[in-house]
């Protein structure tokens, strides 16, 4: 019986081994545990007629620390009870033994869950009886003439299960059986050995054990973070690994492997400031303008290497080494119109007449000019009041105009297309009409000789339907009124 007992213990180790190297909290570790028990009994003699009584028990048990879902732990035990026997063909007929008994045995614990707890005992039990007929007489011989001992050493099995109703108390279930290694317990010595079996529902409350609140099986006095979500993995100190040490715990960092001592956001990550998609500890320009599309090391593109970025840059395919304004725009010194790096005569006069190469042309008899237009695509940026370097040779060719007749006056209208709101278009044909007429004033026209109008979408010259149509609608009018 007792090779049966190393088996059964053998087998259910097997079956729940620790497999994990997570801690995992178990209530019982270390806690010195009693319990209050009772239930039925039912013997299994040579009576054969179903007969139940009841008994009662009190258990201590200890439970080994453990981190594992199963412990092992030591009871002892003491109860009361009666067992009842019946068979009509049998005397006497009826006959209920009286029960004192005290034993130990080893308890295995397994966790199923947070709260259900399934566990296996075998141990031995010192029984004490008294058996009684129905007038509750005592029967001191066996088969009325034998006379035997009401002391034995039964062997016990038992298996049970208990549920956690609170940090240190449980409600139990258990069944078990006590196996007598003699014939005596119903007075009748007859075929096989005695044994009983019972079932018991009782409270276990524990003592001295530690709680872990959080259940990350680091107990709460050691616990430096008491309160981790279930089922993170921890430290020794109860805290979520943190394995890149960002102070972000590894289940909510979303950037798990950052650098030692970078800076990180709530999510982990490193932080970017200028939110260009380049982490600060990588960024050499850390305050790039939103939006603006940016290198390896977090600086905006300069696709042209002028040192003007591609989205300050209104040039931005100036050759090599040629040297730049503010703008991104080749110097033009002499503002005739040819960029420096390709002007021929860099000396030429404000407002002298130039070629391609810069140079003065020859001056000829020009018919007097009454009106000029000029084309928004190659006068503005798009959307902009600001004029481009290209526009400077035709206002250059005006101005000469207006200087050679100083009483002439002059009209300037800004128009646009119909694409967006009325009143903007009327607010940036005004600004580009006035930006055309303070180029004049620049250059030595008197602003009195302008009237200036904002006309916006409302005078079209072609059909705004089309891309063709709206640019030529895109422009500025200058008329001499006298």
């Amino acid at each position: 019986m007792k090779k049966a007992y190393i088996i059964l213990i053998l087998a259910a180790t097997i079956a729940y081994p620790q497999i994990s190297n997570k801690k995992i909290y178990h209530p019982f570790t270390g806690t010195l545990a009693l319990s209050v028990e009772g239930g039925a009994t039912y013997e299994l003699t040579d009576y054969t007629e179903w007969a139940m009584d009841y008994m009662g028990r009190l258990m201590l048990e200890y439970y080994l620390p453990t981190y594992s879902k199963s412990t092992f732990g030591i009871r002892v035990m003491g109860g009361a009870g009666f067992l009842r026997n019946r068979d009509k063909k049998i005397t006497p007929p009826e006959v209920r033994t009286s029960l004192i008994m005290a034993g130990g045995g080893f308890i295995y614990n397994l966790s199923l869950g947070e709260r259900v707890f399934p566990y296996f005992y075998g141990g031995v039990t010192y029984l004490m009886f008294q058996p009684k007929d129905i007038q509750g007489q005592n029967i001191d011989f066996a088969n009325d003439t034998i006379s035997y001992k009401k002391n034995e050493i039964n062997y016990n099995a038992e298996l049970g299960l208990r549920i956690l109703l609170a940090d240190n108390l449980t409600l139990n279930f258990s069944g078990g059986v006590q196996i007598s290694p003699h014939d005596n317990l119903d007075t009748y010595v007859f075929g096989n050995n005695d044994l009983f079996t019972y079932g018991n529902v009782g409270l276990t409350f524990s003592f001295f054990g530690e709680n872990d609140s959080d259940l990350d099986g680091v107990v709460d006095s050691k616990d430096a973070c008491p309160e981790t979500p279930r089922g993170i993995k921890v430290d020794i100190n109860g805290c979520p690994f943190d394995n890149d040490k960002d102070g972000v715990p590894d289940y909510k960092d979303k950037c798990p492997n950052t650098p030692a001592e970078v800076k990180v956001d709530e999510d982990g990550c490193p932080i970017d400031t200028d939110m260009d998609l380049v982490p600060d500890y990588l960024d050499i320009c850390p305050n790039t303008p939103r939006d603006v599309k940016v290198d390896e090391f977090g600086c905006p593109i300069d696709s042209d290497n002028d040192g003007i970025p591609d989205y300050l840059d209104s040039c931005p395919g100036t050759p090599d080494g040629v040297k730049i304004d503010r703008f991104g725009c080749p110097a033009d010194t002499d503002r005739d119109g040819v960029p420096d790096y390709l002007d021929n005569c860099p000396g030429t006069p404000l407002g002298e007449p130039v070629d391609q190469f810069g140079c003065p042309q020859k001056k000829e008899p020009e018919p007097q000019v009454k009106e000029v237009v000029l084309s928004a695509g190659t006068t503005f940026a798009v959307g902009k009041a600001n004029l481009l370097p290209g526009a400077y040779a035709e206002l250059n060719n005006l101005i000469a105009a207006m200087l050679a007749d100083s009483n002439s006056k002059w009209l300037v209208e800004g128009h646009t297309d119909n694409t967006g709101s009325l009143q903007i278009n009327k607010k940036l044909s005004l600004q580009r009409a006035e930006s055309v007429v303070n180029y004049f004033v620049a250059n030595g026209i008197e602003r009195s000789r302008f009237t200036v109008r904002g006309l916006g979408p409302d005078f079209p010259i072609a059909d705004n339907s089309t891309e063709e149509g709206r640019a030529k609608n895109r422009r500025v009018k200058i008329i001499r009124t006298n």
